[in-house]
């Protein structure tokens, strides 16, 4: 059964500083002063675990959350021994994100996902008799389809047709949930496009993405974890990444325990990655660009067709926005960094030899984004590493359970008809 919790904060405005309750599902400032991200600013300067609550909710004290949910897990952090004894890193800690029983870890989508999901639906929500619309590219629907499933939420799920192999699940999904899809040759950019259609039809919002406070805080419970367990704020921040919102999410939690003042004073330098040949973040950052460079539809599309790491594969990322990934990094320092298949699906191998479990593709391409700062001498190997596994045990999970494929109600075409989008999706509910 649901626990209600009591955790006290507010939003901030990063574009005035406006401060303002959380209310209505506030995903900006509400006097509209510019785009920027908005921030929860908790009571609790100093991190409170309660180890009574169950999975990630134990942060609740960091999180914008008024109950728990059933079913979560939460982050698990572990020193390396046979990854780091390989690489040369005396102090290299795993963030492990997905199923893996024997450390404590029990994400049955197998991804980080589910600490963005299990916040998300635990948020305060003034359109809690409506639809939630989420665009994925895969693991984020995996994710909020098993949470909503099981809590009967509300959900419509819009993800690229290529990518419904992601749609898998231990059990078959409750009703509330429905799946549409943008047709083969799409990516997520496409699923965006629809999913902003949809929110137009009354009574259906959208979950937000890196603007809802609770998505970027719930990720953030990687770096909760690491910290309480190494016992100190690492060097160096490892992560592929899409949208950008998990190393935001990362360099926000960072702050926090900067105030909280006792855990020390380092700035985690963002070692961030891409799967190449798909590269806006790294391609703008390295041109020393608070803005994306201008990318074609048609050349990203066949740069994601390349990538293995589909859930990469963001054509508008949370970058130049303020308080987004430009200034999170120019504040912390880092690089980003580009992975080929081949490094990524090498770097797998050698975490399931030394480590033992599998790795999602994303996460492969941050094992291998680690190895390049080894191998190129970026890192100082006495320095403390978290390295964020944002999804695992995938394989090992399906040959433990049996698995059901969610499929689309509708698959719409790339430019859909507006009206022919508002018809068919409200004979869905």
């Amino acid at each position: 059964m649901p626990v209600f919790v009591k955790t006290k904060y507010h939003l901030k405005s990063l574009c005035c500083g406006i401060q303002f309750e959380d209310q209505n599902w506030e995903l900006s400032c509400p006097d509209n002063d510019g785009p920027a991200l908005i921030r929860a600013i908790y009571d609790d300067k100093q991190l409170v675990i309660d180890e009574t609550l169950p999975g990630l909710y134990k942060f609740s004290s960091w999180l914008p959350v008024y109950k728990t949910l059933n079913g979560s897990g939460a982050p698990v952090t572990f020193k390396s021994i046979g990854l780091a004894k390989e690489l040369g890193l005396k102090n290299l800690y795993i963030t492990f994100n997905g199923y893996w029983p024997e450390k404590g870890a029990n994400m049955e989508t197998g991804t980080f996902k589910e600490c963005e999901a299990y916040t998300v639906c635990a948020r305060i929500n003034g359109n809690r008799n409506g639809v939630m619309v989420v665009a994925s590219a895969g693991n984020t629907a995996r994710a909020f389809a098993k949470v909503c499933s099981e809590n009967k939420i509300p959900l419509l799920l819009c993800v690229p047709e290529d990518n419904l192999n992601a749609m898998w699940f231990e059990k078959e999904i409750d009703p509330c949930v429905k799946l549409i899809a943008a047709e083969s040759g799409g990516d997520y950019f496409d699923a965006i496009h629809l999913s902003n259609l949809v929110c137009q039809i009354k009574g259906f919002y959208p979950e937000g993405g890196s603007k809802n406070v609770a998505r970027r805080d719930g990720m953030g419970t990687t770096v909760l974890s690491a910290v309480s367990t190494i016992g100190t704020i690492p060097d160096y921040y490892f992560q592929a990444i899409g949208s950008g919102t998990g190393a935001i999410a990362a360099w926000e939690a960072n702050l926090r325990f900067l105030e909280d003042g006792r855990f020390g004073s380092t700035k985690m330098k963002l070692m961030v990655s891409q799967n190449s040949p798909f590269l806006p973040i790294k391609d703008a950052w390295d041109a020393g660009s608070g803005d994306m460079l201008p990318i074609n539809d048609e050349e990203a599309r066949k740069q994601v067709e390349e990538i293995n790491a589909k859930v990469l594969s963001n054509r508008k990322p949370s970058y130049g926005i303020k308080g987004g990934l430009y200034d999170a990094m120019k504040d912390a320092g880092g690089e980003v960094l580009a992975v080929t298949n081949q490094e990524a699906e090498d770097a797998a191998r050698l975490f399931t030899g030394t480590e033992g479990n599998d790795l999602e593709p994303a996460a492969a391409v941050a094992v291998a984004s680690l190895i390049q700062a080894v191998n190129l001498g970026k890192l100082d190997l006495d320095a403390i590493i978290m390295l964020n596994i944002t999804g695992g045990g995938i394989e090992k999970f399906k040959s433990e359970h049996k698995i059901f494929y969610l499929k689309p109600q509708v698959v719409f075409p790339l430019n859909p008809d507006p009206q022919s989008v508002y018809e068919k999706i409200k004979m869905l509910f």
